[in-house]
């Protein structure tokens, strides 16, 4: 163990009365006595834990003081995500502060000197409704409630999502209450008062559990703050200012009856705070021993008002360490580090205390995984906390909402009692008696293989039939990189028996769906320049495929002063006209790019205001780093994760656009619902602008003319923006809808949008997101298997990687939230992009139980709205009754059973149920 006293971190010499570490370790805070008022203070860490830190001048040790408080700071926590800090203190009121985006240091107010802030925080939400001193406050597990206790007897429970909306007030204590905590697994929360009582509050009604007064009842005297502590296994917990033999002790509260047979003793005076470890621990195995089964146990932390702290571990019956006269005064808060290892202490003194603890001294910390069994062991299901705890007891206003629940009910017991065998069943298309499993393997039996004089493998393509499934097929084949050669070799390379035409079409200077102008008609284009061949593309159809023919020797010219700009053609037959010609484009102008910037935040519309505030990578996953975008409208909010940093962003009262360093554009609904897969921009962009529901960009290099497809009969690819140097295309696909598709060797894939003429991302094997999106639960025995839709056929095995990732991987519950609600949005998006009838309807499914499942009002609302529509007629309504050939308002009817399940929706439900009866059949 190792114990250091930072001197630098201090309020003047006035009392320090909270501490409490950031989630992510990297800062802490600390709350008490300012000159004349209260005083939150922001510290950076790294100076704490390292010496060499704590030496260097440019390492800032204070990040940030608020003084909003009028009187002082009794209590300072972090929520679990570590994106809001809340603060209590005699002003009887609740303060949450948020980190705003990067400005640039500010000087402290009031301040002589030039002390400085490094981070920006603001005060996001007051909340006001006691009427005396606020001594303790609580976040709830995922921070779904804020918990705050007052010296007016009462706690209340606000709800941290809707601040300042308040759930509940408890009443019942008779005296100052001054301590308060959660149980870990989410069905109480505990409060300690000066009333000599704790009381155990159950969270599904608010009602008191039990009333705790024994170990109370000989304690004279009084403590400044009651600071009790629920163990991580959720068994115990531990409180402060009891007595045992008219001696102090920490009572120990066994949650199986609410037992009070062991305490915590040897403290000279009262205990003024406990604080467990949020690690479980296992009994450490010696280098080269046998690993033996061990109990697992918990590490506690008692501080007292005899200024000792002592550090026990339930395993042991003596403390593993005490340690005596650490301050001059009372210990006022402890708060552990994450991992487990590590400590702080504060005192009325105005000083704190770190102890750095090892795992030999501590023992093997649980993962998260061990972590979970051991709850499932002790209380069956896990028991994470969600917003409906509260809705056992909910009153049914709706009898087709009751009718849903007991046709919910009914349906589940029918699906437990499902056999195995019925569920492990796997539909296997079949064509003709013969499924498509042996249809491929029989045709890739007859391709023809040939090696070239280098030992290079040449595949001769077949063009085959597109089967009559009744779905798409994938492309039976990976194309092999072209190497330069003979337009010959790449002739025969596509087809051994399509029919030849001649086209000498000039991309540069041909008309949209005009004729080539005589003078492109030279013998110079009667040969394919090996820089067009570098495209590694390769086109599947369903109709015959024409063979790649001459180019204008002028484009290959151009292409030769434009690295990176390759474009591989295939001709349209003389039978029908192109919709468009292929533009080389040539760049005039150039102009600068935004500056990546670690956060920034704009305001995008002045009425309604809404303000946007992007951070870039804010956390990692599985080696990829992700950004966060927040909006914030009218006191709601919503935010979502970007896989690339964001450069700039841009917005207005209808939608939000995000530009990002990897080339890659989204653009998002007023709620936060994802409107399109991120596009693929040509060019990097300089600015961006949105009006309306309008979205404009401007490319750093401007170009005379555009790349344009060809879809008709068949297409061609720009292919510098998707390929880039190191790329080739691995697979390519046309969907009987006529939407092109190409996979690339680095993992992506990407389909043509003909309305807006871009590429649209719609799968990327190394994306973050998928490998963390857990939606299992979200999905139904009973929905149809989407394994042969073009989405699932791009996407591979990727999506069961993903599910299975999801569960072995120990990502924190909000992230994993965020993730998956941005990966079904790209789901959504893809399937209309795709034109994927059955693939759109599967994933709007599941993405609305994740909505009801979640709580996500914004978004459900919004997503009922537009398939809803306009009720009456208007010609200014631009809203389509159908999309993909499917009536909105038929699969607003199929979503309301599945709003029906949770009781918080019924009024949405029977807005939206009411509306449907109006319309009828419309």
């Amino acid at each position: 163990m190792k114990l250091l006293k930072p001197s630098w971190v201090s309020h003047n010499g006035k009392p320090i009365f909270s501490v409490d570490i950031h989630p992510d370790g990297t800062k802490f805070a600390t709350g008490g006595q300012g000159e004349d008022s209260g005083k939150v203070v922001i510290w950076n860490m790294a100076p704490v834990l390292r010496e060499e830190d704590e030496k260097n001048m440019n390492i800032p040790k204070m990040l940030c003081q608020m003084d909003n408080h009028l009187a002082c700071v009794n209590c300072v926590r972090w929520s679990n995500t570590g994106l809001y800090l809340a603060s209590g203190g005699d002003d009887k009121l609740v303060m949450v502060w948020k980190r705003a985006a990067f400005i640039g240091p500010s000087t402290v107010f009031g301040s002589s000197s030039k002390l400085a802030n490094v981070e920006q925080w603001r005060c996001v939400t007051i909340l006001r409704n006691h009427t005396g001193d606020v001594m303790d406050v609580a976040w709830s597990p995922h921070d779904v409630w804020l918990a705050s206790c007052s010296v007016d007897n009462t706690i209340v429970i606000w709800n941290a999502r809707k601040f300042p909306e308040i759930v509940a007030s408890l009443k019942g204590h008779t005296g100052l209450v001054k301590g308060l905590t959660w149980d870990p697994v989410g069905k109480y929360i505990a409060s300690q008062a000066d009333d000599h009582s704790l009381k155990v509050w159950r969270t599904m009604d608010w009602q008191q559990e039990t009333n705790i007064t024994k170990p109370f009842n000989e304690c004279g005297g009084t403590t400044h703050v009651l600071r009790l502590s629920w163990s991580p296994d959720g068994q115990y917990l531990v409180s402060a200012h009891a007595m045992n033999n008219s001696g102090p002790t920490a009572q120990i509260i066994e949650r199986d009856g609410w037992k009070t047979n062991m305490d915590f003793v040897g403290h000279r005076k009262a205990v003024t705070v406990v604080k467990f470890n949020p690690k479980i621990f296992k009994k450490k195995q010696r280098n080269g021993s046998s690993p033996k089964p061990s109990c697992p146990y918990c590490c506690c932390a008692v501080g007292s008002k005899d200024r000792s702290l002592s550090v026990w571990l339930t395993s042991l019956k003596r403390p593993l360490v005490v340690i005596h006269d650490l301050f001059d005064k009372s210990i006022m808060d402890i708060s552990w580090t994450l991992n487990g290892l590590g400590i702080l202490v504060c005192s009325m003194d105005g000083t704190v205390a770190y102890l750095n603890f090892s795992q030999d001294e501590l023992g093997d910390p649980l993962n998260e995984d061990e972590k979970n069994a051991i709850h499932q062991n002790i209380y069956g299901k896990s028991l994470a906390i969600t917003t409906e705890a509260q809705l056992s007891t909910t009153i049914i206003e709706n009898p087709e909402m009751l009718k849903y629940q007991q046709e919910r009910q009914r349906v589940e017991q029918a699906n437990h009692r499902m056999t195995h065998e019925a569920q492990a069943h796997k539909l296997t298309s079949v064509v003709n008696g013969e499924s498509l499993e042996d249809i491929r393997k029989n045709l890739l039996k007859k391709q023809v293989e040939t090696r070239t004089a280098d030992g290079r493998r040449r595949i001769t393509p077949l063009c085959i039939a597109q089967l009559d499934t009744g779905d798409f097929s994938p492309a039976l084949f990976n194309s092999v990189p072209i190497l330069p050669g003979s337009a010959s070799q790449l002739t025969s390379q596509l087809s051994s028996d399509s029919n030849t035409a001649t086209s000498n079409l000039d991309p540069l200077s041909t008309p949209l769906g005009g004729k080539a102008p005589d003078d492109a008609k030279d013998g110079s284009a009667s040969s394919l320049n090996t820089t067009a061949t570098k495209s590694n593309l390769l086109l599947t159809t369903s109709t015959k495929m024409e063979p790649m023919k001459a180019l204008d020797s002028r484009f290959t010219e151009r292409s030769k002063v434009m690295p990176g700009v390759t474009i591989s053609m295939a001709t349209p037959s003389s039978e029908k006209e192109p919709c468009c010609v292929a533009a080389v484009p040539v760049a005039v102008l150039k102009l600068p790019t935004p500056t990546p910037q670690k956060a920034f935040t704009l305001q995008v519309s002045m009425e309604p205001p809404v303000y946007l505030e992007v951070e870039n990578e804010v956390s990692a996953v599985s080696g990829a780093k992700l950004s966060q975008l927040r909006c914030s409208r009218e006191g709601r909010e919503w935010d979502t994760l970007l896989p690339s940093r964001v450069l700039t962003a841009a917005g207005s009262s209808d939608v939000v656009a995000v530009a990002c360093a990897d080339r890659m554009l989204s653009v998002f609904s007023a709620c936060g619902r994802r409107l399109l897969p991120a596009i693929l921009l040509p060019a990097p962009m300089s600015a961006l602008h949105c009006s309306g529901f309008y979205v404009m960009l401007i490319f750093s290099s401007l170009y005379s003319t555009s790349p344009l497809l060809f879809l008709f009969p068949v297409f061609i690819l720009s292919s510098s923006p998707l390929l880039g140097t190191e790329c080739t295309v691995s697979q390519s696909l046309l969907t009987q809808q006529g939407v092109p598709v190409i996979g690339l060797s680095n993992g992506k894939s990407y389909c043509f949008n003909s309305s807006l003429e871009t590429w649209n991302l719609i799968a990327d094997k190394q994306d973050s997101l998928v490998q963390c999106a857990d939606f299992k639960n979200c999905i139904s025995s009973q929905d149809a298997p989407v394994s042969q839709g073009p989405l699932a056929l791009t996407q591979g095995h990727n999506l069961n990687a993903g599910r299975l990732a999801s569960r072995l991987s120990s990502t924190p519950h909000h992230l994993q939230h965020g993730m998956t609600l941005v990966f079904l949005e790209n789901q959504l998006a893809s399937a209309l992009t795709l034109r994927s009838s059955t693939e759109y309807h599967y994933w709007l499914l599941i993405y609305a139980r994740f909505l009801v499942t979640e709580g996500s009002d914004y978004r459900l609302r919004e997503l009922c709205k537009d398939l809803l529509g306009p009720v009456h007629k208007s010609a200014s309504s631009a809203w389509e009754p159908t999309t993909l050939g499917l009536r909105k308002r038929d699969l607003l009817r199929e979503l309301l059973p599945v709003i029906g399940q949770n009781l918080r929706f019924q009024r949405l439900f029977t807005e939206y149920q009411d509306q449907l009866e109006l319309l009828g059949n419309k």
